[in-house]
């Protein structure tokens, strides 16, 4: 009799079991982990002996792309790097992935297939840690006018997110202020010819030595000129040398005047530039031979799409040479070197005569 009733709890039980819906008790948590380290995803199962369980890799963004892993204990995926272990004790199937690689993050979800149309799931998202990459919607270079509004752009991926940071080149002080400044976007509500240079975006979270992009803000202005000696005296057939700085970006149309006349190369004068930078130019008039009427004032001028700008230099008459000219001390030296030689030979040629 006590073997009936055995009996007939034991099929009892297994008839309500088989009623009981298969459930997931348990699934891991997120998991984070670098490129090249392991991980295991645990799913535990209750009352799903009869149904199929399935590992599956799914993206959010496309219901279309799902790779099925496992199902069972069996894996379907063949790569090495995919192993599956299941726990009886515990009614847990085990997916591990080796040497965990970039592509490897997403969602996995571990899923009770009931029926076509009936299934129980629970997921859990796998994050590897990457490198910051800078965007290519971030700015990479700007021309702008002087004065105008500036809002320079710096966006990267990688996990964990990435912090964002500007600097100037050698550490310059930034137009926001300070040698540093934290954000996604840099504002330059009125930018200046002196905000013109090479910013970082620097793009850091963790992983690596970081990312750096390199962006070259050119600021255009009108012309700024200067000249280091606007008046200079010398004296009648000796050359002189008339300088002016011009500082002008774009580069600029640089003219000299007399007389409200361009002048140009031929034998009274001499035109010469030498561009120091993007932004600097120095030209130099040399007044050969000087005459009586090339006595006065000079205007050096520089024009660009943004504006014109002139200085000038007076050429004013002296009796006594100006020696501080560079030209006149190189003849003066050549002049010197000359007669010593000269005296020189005299010397050998009446010792000569002597013997």
């Amino acid at each position: 009799m006590r073997v009936i009733i055995a009996a007939l709890a034991c099929v009892l039980l297994q008839t309500v079991a088989a009623q009981r819906t298969p459930t997931i008790s348990y699934i891991s948590q997120e998991q984070i982990k670098d490129i090249g380290e392991t991980v295991e995803l645990h799913c535990s199962v209750q009352y799903a002996q009869e149904y199929p369980v399935l590992w599956i890799k799914v993206n959010k963004e496309s219901v279309h792309e799902q790779v099925a892993l496992s199902t069972g204990t069996a894996l379907i995926i063949r790569d090495s790097r995919f192993a599956l272990r299941y726990d009886t004790a515990s009614t847990t199937y085990i997916l591990q992935i080796k040497d965990i690689q970039e592509t490897d993050a997403g969602f996995y979800q571990c899923r009770i297939q009931i029926s076509v149309n009936n299934l129980i799931s629970a997921e859990v998202e796998l994050q590897v840690r990457r490198p910051p990459i800078i965007s290519d919607n971030s700015t990479q270079s700007l021309v702008i006018s002087e004065g105008q509004h500036v809002q320079l752009e710096c966006y990267a991926n990688g996990f964990p997110p990435p912090r964002i940071s500007w600097r100037r080149e050698n550490n310059a002080i930034l137009p926001t202020g300070g040698s540093i400044y934290r954000g996604n976007m840099l504002k330059i509500s009125s930018i200046r010819k002196d905000d013109r240079g090479t910013y970082y975006c620097i793009a850091e979270n963790g992983v690596g030595r970081g990312a750096r992009r390199n962006i070259n803000v050119e600021v255009e202005f009108s012309p700024v000129i200067t000249a280091p000696r606007p008046r200079l005296g010398q004296a009648l057939q000796y050359d002189m040398d008339l300088e002016c700085h011009v500082e002008a970006y774009p580069p600029p149309a640089i003219l000299w005047l007399k007389d409200d006349i361009q002048l140009s190369n031929n034998q009274h004068y001499k035109i010469s530039q030498f561009a120091t930078a993007d932004e600097y130019t120095d030209t130099t008039l040399r007044v050969i031979t000087i005459e009586k009427r090339q006595y006065g004032e000079y205007v050096c001028r520089a024009a660009n799409k943004l504006g014109t700008a002139e200085t000038k230099v007076e050429l004013f008459e002296i009796s006594t040479p100006n020696i501080n000219y560079p030209g006149l001390q190189w003849a003066a030296a050549s002049r010197c070197d000359f007669l010593k030689w000269l005296y020189a030979f005299i010397g050998f040629i009446a010792v000569a005569i002597t013997l």
